[in-house]
């Protein structure tokens, strides 16, 4: 377990890390300015014309990925404010450029066959035809085999939630296998959205933070603001320690305005509450870790309890949890089939 505070020195070298990661990389600083405007009250009109030109330039572009972008997510990104000036809805030629530039940076970073990989790690070694593929593969099962993150139901509002479970995040991870979990479960959410939705909310029990990984925070964070931009609703997080604080106050100067609002830390009572008030089936949904009768530990235990899913290295139920949310998905729609 660890500690609820870092040392001066740990503390200094994590900031001095954070601030070599970021500087210079001026496609991160693009996309952030990009991004640096709050929430407006309401969103602008785009039409349907306008609508088959942006879908239209991406087909032509992305024949292979084009429909990972729903009509709703293409509608929500163009119809944002306008960084520049916020007055106005974001530009056309904007919006087609900033779907490109999310587009690109997928197929840089293997997104559209993440999924692949995972069958990879699932079946015997003896299947696979390149080594390079199945050590990322091994290393993918491995990082999603300690159960840190998972998707497990919907609020009331339809957005599907990932939470996270800091306890069981390493000391010393495998930034690069951590960063290729969370590309393929924030697709794999994405995936089992409702037609109208396009955000999901996050959830963190950060009672047992490990020490921060300064490169982990930042690819993190790179990925979110360039891989996923105006997908985040909410991230609560709860207890606040001081390594959490501290990670916190590393990270929110670096991200764009909107959604650095979007992120609550709150204490233990203050998290039941928010539950009550956003989960699908409010206190029944509640978790066993934040007081509530819900036991995730069900569907997701601890490494140590699962059993190899095929005949790899594959131990969390990665294909069962996204048939559990689709299912959930299909209840929530017909729960709320007039909205």
């Amino acid at each position: 377990m660890a500690d609820d505070h870092l040392s001066a020195a740990d503390a200094e070298k994590a900031k001095a890390e954070i601030q070599a990661e970021v500087a210079g990389d001026d496609e991160f600083e693009d996309a952030v300015e990009e991004e640096d405007v709050e929430d407006s009250s309401s969103d602008f009109k785009v039409t349907p014309e306008e609508l088959s030109i942006i879908r239209a330039e991406l087909a032509c572009e992305f024949p292979d990925d084009y429909d990972y972008l729903s009509d709703a997510y293409v509608l929500s990104v163009a119809s944002k404010p306008y960084s520049k000036d916020p007055t106005i809805r974001r530009p056309l030629e904007y919006s087609m450029e900033k779907l490109s530039h999310v587009m690109e940076w997928r197929a840089n970073e293997g997104a559209p066959d993440m999924e692949d990989l995972v069958r990879l790690a699932n079946g015997p070694e003896s299947a696979a035809e390149n080594y390079e593929q199945l050590t990322k593969a091994k290393a993918l099962a491995t990082s999603l085999n300690t159960a840190s993150l998972y998707w497990h139901g919907f609020t009331k509002d339809g957005h599907p939630i990932l939470w996270v479970r800091t306890d069981r995040k390493p000391w010393y991870p495998d930034v690069d296998a951590d960063v290729n979990a969370l590309i393929l479960l924030a697709d794999a959410g994405i995936k089992c959205m409702p037609g109208n939705i396009t955000e999901f909310v996050t959830i963190s029990d950060s009672a047992s933070p490990p020490p921060p990984n300064p490169t982990f925070m930042i690819k993190m964070l790179k990925a979110l603001v360039r891989g996923y931009p105006d997908r985040l609703h909410s991230l609560h997080s709860a207890p606040v320690s001081s390594i959490v604080q501290f990670v916190m106050n590393l990270l929110i100067p670096l991200m764009p305005g909107r959604l650095a609002s979007k992120v609550n830390l709150l204490g233990l009572n203050a998290m039941k509450e928010k539950l009550a008030d956003l989960l699908e089936n409010g206190e029944d949904d509640i978790p066993t870790f934040f007081g509530g009768p819900a036991d995730h530990d069900a569907y997701y235990p601890a490494e140590g309890s699962c059993p190899n899913r095929g005949e790899g290295s594959l131990k969390f139920d990665y294909f069962g949890m996204v048939e559990r949310l689709e299912k959930a998905k299909a209840a929530w729609m017909q729960n709320h089939s007039d909205a």
